[in-house]
């Protein structure tokens, strides 16, 4: 994102070769997170793009239910997408790949002034990024009596560089997550496994390119049953997570297998998907069934599940425990409040997962320019993206479990859907200059497609005979003759079928098909939504300095004091989202705003 805005950018990273190694399931999307890909793709980040280049199992998940939380999903072969990561980013010519361990971050003054590695070179920069990701002070647990320093299996962890932001002043804490045991497929029972196939459609993650799918595989689904539980339970207290050796708190999201069978006892059994690590490999990835349980347990467990009576084990899981730094202190641009022009993106503030790791880094990539040039910050409003609703929960809330983004967690599910990413972020990406010449013409088109199908759609006449073969013997026909956008408001009913009822012919891409079915269908309740955004943006425009001396305003109560001097809110909207801050203080905040002001103007 740095480098599509024309600053001199460099990526240093302890290994080239490992440049979007997908380091847990090799998957991308999903619930929000497959919107969130489509919000990066939309401004011109790469993620959807090298998806795309990698997708070996295509899913719409959610399809049963409403468009707001319909979510994409990916199964990637890891090694086209690593491939087609480093590919990519080598496009950029103002965009330097270069190897190197940083050991320490260079300060001047209050400023970051770049980085040293660890064998002895300094890079000068006038702003820095740093996305670690479990790298920092990282160590493997397999078991209570292995550990291993590492940021992930088979590449050393950074400690230097921990130690040194811990000595800035940062608070530091520990999280940690795990990653379960890969099988050779060839050893799988496969009449035992349920076959899971993909949608078999010719979804992209990127609204800008459509480049050819690479062969499609499936996926399976077995189980993890009683015996499986049983063995787990005579085990516990071999795990480096109930026998002791890790104190951290894991993703509630994604446990693992050992926290499924104490936290959920009455669960009769766990569902394990069987998925493949890519197009040139037998190597499966066994989701459902992250450990930290020692190898020969592993081996054991495994060998009860069905399907998997004599699988060979290629990989045993693993739990790792890593530094992170607690997000309220960062701005909502995500530079660190305590040294400028320092920004964390990814793990390092508290995330799990690649979209969320993504996602900050559009936003720490664009604001660490726009420092550079004295320009405003880009802040995304919660109403705009779920990268909005994402960064705005990590620096108002803060985290106490590895952060993972759902629908959820927005007000506005309905406007922030994956099919019109490209609608409500291309306005900005244009106003930044973050696409190309070309990109624009694409998105363009695609909007333009979108508005007349929907203008074709209201201004169409369908007729009742028409209607009948899309209406069915069992629908409501019609009295009369209706325009198409009203009757394609009806539950059920393609928008698409209609207009080639009455005589039009539909030749725009299915997304954009439906994209406008949606915005008909649901247009009373996307209003409702506009309207409370519109309602938030108002309280959004009321904006607190950044001097206000909260723990001074008697009249908020003494939590909100403390929340509101910690966190230090850029408006009242964000100010509400304060656990603890209540509705009579977020009264008393104006008031005690407005007297502020006259007393120091």
């Amino acid at each position: 994102m740095a480098a599509r805005l024309g600053a001199r950018t460099l990526l240093l990273t302890s290994n080239l070769d490992t440049i979007g190694q997908l380091s847990c399931n090799p998957a991308v999307g999903g619930i929000a997170k497959g919107t969130v890909v489509r919000e990066i793709d939309a401004l011109g980040g790469l993620m959807g793009r090298v998806t795309d280049r990698a997708t070996i199992q295509f899913r719409m998940l959610n399809r049963s239910k409403g468009p707001a939380v319909w979510a994409p999903r990916a199964q990637c072969d890891r090694t086209l997408y690593r491939r087609a990561a480093r590919q990519l980013l080598e496009r950029f010519a103002n965009l330097e790949l270069t190897q190197g361990t940083v050991s320490r971050v260079l300060i001047e003054g209050t400023q970051v002034g770049g980085v040293a590695t660890s064998d002895g070179r300094r890079f000068t920069a006038r702003a820095v990024v740093i996305t670690a990701g479990t790298f920092l002070r990282g160590r493997i647990h397999v078991g209570t009596d292995t550990q291993i320093p590492a940021g992930r299996a088979g590449e050393g962890p950074a400690v230097e560089v921990a130690q040194h932001i811990e000595s800035l002043g940062l608070t530091v804490a520990r999280f940690k997550t795990g990653t379960p045991p890969r099988v050779d497929g060839r050893t799988v029972d496969w009449s035992s496994v349920e076959r899971q196939d993909g949608d078999g459609t010719e979804y992209r993650f990127s609204f800008y390119e459509r480049v050819e799918l690479p062969r499609q595989v499936p996926c399976w689904i077995t189980w993890a049953g009683e015996e499986v539980k049983d063995i787990i339970r005579r085990h516990l207290k071999e795990s480096a997570l109930y026998g002791g050796a890790i104190a951290s708190r894991g993703p509630r999201y994604c446990p693992s297998v050992e926290d499924k069978i104490v936290k959920f006892p009455d669960a009769r059994r766990h569902q394990v998907f069987l998925e493949p690590e890519g197009l040139d490999t037998y190597e499966l990835y066994v989701n459902g069934l992250s450990t930290s349980l020692p190898v020969h347990v592993q081996l054991e467990f495994l060998h009860a599940v069905p399907g998997l009576k004599r699988a060979t084990m290629t990989r045993p899981g693993y739990a790792i425990e890593y530094d992170y730094y607690p997000p309220t202190q960062l701005t909502p641009w995500l530079e660190t409040k305590a040294i400028e022009r320092l920004f964390f993106a990814g793990q390092i503030n508290g995330t799990t997962g690649y979209e969320e790791a993504a996602g900050q880094g559009v936003v720490a990539g664009i604001n660490a320019v726009r420092r550079l040039r004295g320009a405003e910050p880009v802040l995304f409003g919660r109403d705009e993206a779920y990268i909005g609703v994402l960064v705005d929960d990590l620096v108002t809330r803060g985290v106490d479990e590895p952060y993972r983004l759902f629908t959820s967690r927005s007000e506005f599910r309905l406007l922030l859907r994956q099919d019109n990413a490209l609608r409500r972020l291309v306005p900005l990406a244009e106003q930044l200059g973050l696409l190309t010449t070309a990109e624009l013409r694409a998105a363009e088109r695609r909007l333009k497609e979108e508005e007349q199908l929907l203008d074709t759609a209201r201004a169409t006449t369908i007729t009742p005979s028409q209607a009948a073969s899309v209406l069915g013997p069992t629908g409501t026909g019609l009295a009369e003759p209706e325009r198409v956008a009203s009757v394609a408001r009806r539950p059920g009913v393609p928008l698409k079928g209609l207009l080639e009822a009455a005589g039009v012919t539909v030749t725009c891409d299915d997304g954009v098909v439906a994209s406008a079915e949606i915005e008909l269908k649901y247009d009373g309740y996307l209003a409702r939504e506009r309207d409370a955004a519109r309602r938030l943006a108002e309280l959004a425009s009321f904006a607190l300095p950044a001097e206000l001396p909260y723990l001074e305003l008697q009249s908020l109560a003494t939590e909100a004091r403390q929340k509101l001097d910690r966190v230090r809110p850029t408006s009242l909207a964000q100010a509400a989202r304060i656990p603890g801050v209540s509705p009579s203080d977020l009264h008393n905040l104006v008031v005690e705003t407005a007297r502020w002001r006259r007393r120091v103007a």
